[in-house]
C-alpha cells in the first residue's frame, strides 16, 4: 500500500484545475468581446407560505375531478376547518383563457385547468375585490408529479399564467406523493392529517361508487333523468355526512379504559381509522345513498354495447369539454359506458410503490464494510422493506375493502381490478416500472377487457400530444396484431377536432353494436326461452326492476341484457314456487 505521505495532494490538483478552467474563460470572453460576469444559478423564488394563522380567512381553490368528487372533497375540507371551494367545471372558454397566459404547446388538461382557476379569479374581481385582495385571500391546491411527462411542468405553468393575468405571488399549493404539500414554511395552513387523509378515502370511494351507478343505470332507466336526479341527492347525504364528522378525541370511539390502558397517543390514530371506515357517519352514509336510489326502475333487455374508456387521467375522468363530453356522446349514442374510477389510479399507485420497494433492494448497503457489518445491515434493510411492503399491503387491502362496502351497498356491478392481474398481462409488452401517465394500465386494461370479453370495445381517451399515451399507442400496435378480436380506439382531445372525434367512435360503435347483439342472441338461445317468458317473470317480481337489484357477471359475457338474460333463467330454474304456480296456470287452462 501507499503510504498516506506519498499520495498526491487532490485538492491542489483541483484547484489548479479550477484555475486553468477560469482563465480559459476569461480568454474566451475576450476574444468574443463580452464582459466577464459572475455566474448566477437560477434559483426558484420563495413564495409566500400559507400558515395556519390564515385558515380563517383564505380559501383553497381546488379542481380537476368530477362534479361528485369536487363537492365531496369539499365536504372533506369542512370537516377538517378548512374554508375550501370546488372551481366550476372548465369549459372551452377556460381553455381559450388558458392558451392566452401559458406558453405554448402546453398539454391540454393545463389550459382547461389554468384557464378554469383564471376565469374565477376574473370573476371575483369584476365583482369588487382587487388583485391584492385576491392574492391574500385565496390558494389553489392542485396535485403534482415528476417523471416523463409534462405534468411535472404543470406548477410553472400555473405561475407563469397567473404572473402573466396580474395575479403575481398568488399561492400553488401541490401535493406530490414524495414530499407533501409544499410552500408548507412554519406553521403549515394546509396539514395533511388522518382526519384528513380517511375524509379523502371515503370521499374517493363513495363518488367513484356513485358515478359508477349512475352510468351502469342511466343506459336502462325507465324514467328519462330520474338517475341523476336521485344521484343528486345520494352526493348531498354523503356530503353531509362528511362535513359533519369530527375528529374523535378520548374517550370518543373506544372505551374509556382502553385509552387509560394503551394512552391517548397510541389509541386515537385506531379508532378515528376504525369510526371513518365503520363508523356511525359510514353507515349512515351507505343507507342514505340506498334510500335515494332504491326507487329507479330499469329495463335491463335493453342490448347495449359496453364501451370501457381508459387512456390519460384527466382526460378519461373529465366530463366535459375537455373530452369532447364523451360520455354524454357516447349514451345518446345507446351505449353503455364502463369509467374509470379514481380508486383505480390510487391502486396502480399502491402497486408501484409494492414493486419498486424491493426493486432497489441492496442498493444502500456499505461496500467497504466488513462481512458481518454487511450481513446486518443486510439483515435491518430486509427488515424494514418487509415492513413498508406490509404497510402497502394494508393500504391496498383497506381502499379495497372500503370500496366495495359501498359498491355492493348500493349495487354497483364492477369492482377495481387486480392490479397484479393487469401488470402480469402487459408484461410482455410494457413494463411494470416503465413511469409515465398510467404507465402499463392501458395496454393492461384492453388486453384484459378483450381476453376476459368485459366490454365490446375499448375507447381510449388522451390529450393531444400526450407523451406516456403515445408510447401507450405505440405499444398498442403490438398488441393489436397479438389479439386480433381487439376493438381499441384511440382518441386526441383538444380544443377543437369534437365532430372528428365523434364521428370515428360513430363508425366504431357499429361493430360494438353487433358484438352485443350477438353475445344477447347466444345467451338467449342457451337458456331455450322465449323473450316473452323471461319479462313475464321480471314483471311478477318487481325487486328485478330496481337499479340497485344486483345482477351477477359471468365471464366472458360483457353486455347488461346478455347477463340478466342469464341470471333470470337461473331464478326460473330455482323458483320452485313460480314454477308450480305456472304449471296449475297450464292445468287450469287445458281443463277449460
Amino acid at each position: 500500500m501507499i503510504p498516506d505521505s506519498e499520495r498526491p495532494d487532490t485538492s491542489t490538483r483541483e484547484a489548479d484545475i479550477e484555475r486553468l478552467r477560469e482563465a480559459a474563460r476569461h480568454r474566451l470572453h475576450a476574444r468574443a468581446g463580452v464582459p466577464v460576469e459572475p455566474i448566477a444559478h437560477y434559483r426558484r423564488e420563495a413564495e409566500r407560505p400559507f400558515l395556519a394563522s390564515e385558515r380563517d380567512r383564505v380559501t383553497i381553490l381546488f379542481g380537476g375531478l368530477t362534479v361528485k368528487h369536487e363537492r365531496l372533497i369539499q365536504a372533506v375540507f369542512d370537516s377538517c376547518g378548512y374554508r375550501a371551494l370546488a372551481l366550476p367545471q372548465a369549459d372551452l372558454a377556460s381553455c381559450q383563457i388558458g392558451k392566452q397566459y401559458c406558453n405554448n404547446g402546453v398539454c391540454n388538461p393545463a389550459y382547461f385547468t389554468i384557464g378554469a382557476l383564471l376565469r374565477y379569479l376574473q370573476q371575483l374581481e369584476a365583482s369588487g375585490l382587487s388583485r391584492e385582495t385576491i392574492v391574500d385571500r385565496y390558494v389553489f391546491f392542485t396535485a403534482g408529479s415528476c417523471g416523463p411527462c409534462r405534468f411535472g411542468m404543470y406548477e410553472a405553468e400555473y405561475r407563469l399564467a397567473l404572473r402573466n393575468a396580474g395575479f403575481d405571488g398568488f399561492r400553488v399549493l401541490l401535493f406530490q406523493q414524495e414530499h407533501g404539500v409544499k410552500a408548507d414554511t412554519g406553521a403549515p395552513g394546509l396539514k395533511l392529517s388522518l382526519h384528513l387523509g380517511l375524509g379523502a378515502v371515503n370521499a374517493f370511494t363513495f363518488a367513484d361508487a356513485l358515478q359508477a351507478f349512475g352510468y351502469e343505470t342511466r343506459p336502462y332507466e325507465l324514467s328519462p333523468g330520474l338517475t341523476d336526479r336521485r344521484l343528486a341527492r345520494a352526493i348531498e347525504a354523503v356530503a353531509q355526512a362528511l362535513a359533519g364528522r369530527r375528529e374523535l378525541v378520548p374517550p370518543d370511539g373506544a372505551p374509556r379504559w382502553m385509552y387509560r390502558l394503551i394512552g391517548d397517543k397510541r389509541l386515537k390514530p385506531y379508532a378515528n381509522a376504525y369510526d371513518h371506515l365503520y363508523g356511525p357517519a359510514t353507515k349512515g352514509a351507505l343507507g342514505a345513498c340506498r334510500a335515494a336510489l332504491d326507487d329507479i326502475d330499469v329495463d335491463r333487455f335493453r342490448v347495449k354495447p359496453v364501451i370501457k374508456i381508459t387512456g390519460e387521467f384527466w382526460a378519461q375522468s373529465t366530463e366535459g369539454d375537455g373530452n369532447f363530453r364523451m360520455f354524454e356522446f357516447l349514451e345518446r349514442e345507446g351505449a353503455h359506458v364502463l369509467v374509470e374510477p379514481i380508486g383505480g389510479w390510487v391502486m396502480y399507485l399502491l402497486q408501484y410503490q409494492r414493486v419498486r420497494i424491493f426493486a432497489r433492494r441492496g442498493l444502500t448497503l456499505p461496500k467497504d464494510a466488513s462481512r458481518l457489518a454487511r450481513l446486518a445491515a443486510r439483515l435491518r434493510e430486509e427488515r424494514g422493506l418487509w415492513l413498508r411492503r406490509l404497510a402497502v399491503e394494508v393500504g391496498e387491502y383497506l381502499y379495497r375493502r372500503q370500496y366495495d362496502g359501498v359498491r355492493d351497498a348500493i349495487g354497483v356491478a364492477h369492482p377495481l381490478l387486480d392490479q397484479r392481474e393487469l401488470a402480469r398481462i402487459a408484461d410482455p409488452f410494457y413494463r411494470e416500472l416503465a413511469r409515465g401517465g398510467e404507465g402499463h394500465l392501458e395496454v393492461g386494461k384492453s388486453i384484459y377487457y378483450t381476453t376476459r370479453n368485459a366490454a365490446h370495445m375499448v375507447l381510449s381517451l388522451k390529450p393531444f400530444g400526450c407523451m406516456p399515451s403515445t408510447q401507450s399507442d405505440g405499444v398498442q400496435s403490438a398488441v393489436l396484431a397479438r389479439f386480433k378480436d381487439l376493438t381499441f380506439l384511440p382518441i386526441e382531445t383538444g380544443s377543437e377536432g369534437e365532430l372528428t372525434a365523434h364521428s370515428r367512435v360513430q363508425m366504431a360503435l357499429v361493430e360494438a353494436r353487433l358484438r352485443a347483439q350477438a353475445e344477447f342472441q347466444r345467451a338467449l338461445a342457451s337458456t331455450g326461452r322465449p323473450l316473452d317468458e323471461l319479462r313475464r317473470y321480471v314483471d311478477e317480481h318487481p325487486e328485478l326492476h330496481r337499479a340497485t337489484y344486483h345482477v351477477p357477471h359471468r365471464r366472458g359475457v360483457a353486455g347488461v341484457a346478455a347477463n340478466f338474460v342469464l341470471h333470470v333463467h337461473d331464478r326460473m330454474r330455482r323458483d320452485r314456487r313460480w314454477r308450480r304456480a305456472r304449471v296449475d296456470t297450464m292445468a287450469v287452462g287445458q281443463g277449460a
